[in-house]
C-alpha cells in the first residue's frame, strides 16, 4: 500500500508544504516543478553548501484517467513531502550528517547527481563480484 494513496490534499498544497520547509530549513534556493511531457516533478534546493535535487516520475494521465491521475499525482507529492521532512529531522537530530541524508540526491557540478554517475558502477559491481574502480578509495583515505 502505497503512502497517502487515498489523500484529498491538493498538489499545489503539497507544494507549497514543500517550499515552507526547505524554508524553514534554511534553503538558500528552493522551487518545484513539473514536465507533464516527460512525467516528471522535481524538487530542487541548495542548502549546506550542496544543490539537492529530486525527481519524482507522476503516473501517465493518458493511462489512468483523469480521478486516477489526481490521486496518483497527489500520492506522488505527499510521499516526496514525507521524504524530505524526514531527511531534514535525520540531519537535524544528529542521526545522519546532510551529505549522508542527501548524498544519492547532490548535484555534482555537471548537473547530473551523485545517484546518476554511481548507479551503473553500482550494477556491475554487483554482476562482477568486484569493487569498480570508480568506487576505491583513494590510497590516503584508507588510513584517516
Amino acid at each position: 500500500m502505497a503512502y497517502a494513496q487515498y489523500t484529498e490534499v491538493p498538489v499545489t498544497k503539497t507544494r507549497a508544504e514543500i517550499e515552507r520547509l526547505l524554508e524553514a530549513a534554511k534553503a538558500k534556493q528552493y522551487g518545484t516543478a513539473v514536465d507533464y511531457d516527460t512525467l516528471t516533478a522535481r524538487v530542487q534546493f541548495r542548502l549546506q553548501d550542496r544543490i539537492v535535487r529530486f525527481t519524482v516520475s507522476l503516473p501517465d494521465s493518458t493511462k489512468l484517467g483523469p480521478t486516477r491521475f489526481q490521486r496518483a499525482e497527489r500520492q506522488r507529492w505527499r510521499a516526496l513531502l514525507l521524504v524530505l521532512k524526514a531527511k531534514l529531522e535525520s540531519v537535524e537530530s544528529g542521526i545522519e550528517t546532510f551529505d549522508s541524508a542527501f548524498l544519492a540526491q547532490i548535484v555534482l557540478p555537471n548537473d547530473v547527481t551523485v545517484a546518476d554517475v554511481l548507479k551503473p558502477h553500482l550494477v556491475q559491481a554487483y554482476k562482477s563480484g568486484k569493487m569498480p574502480l570508480a568506487l576505491m578509495p583513494a590510497p590516503d583515505e584508507g588510513k584517516k
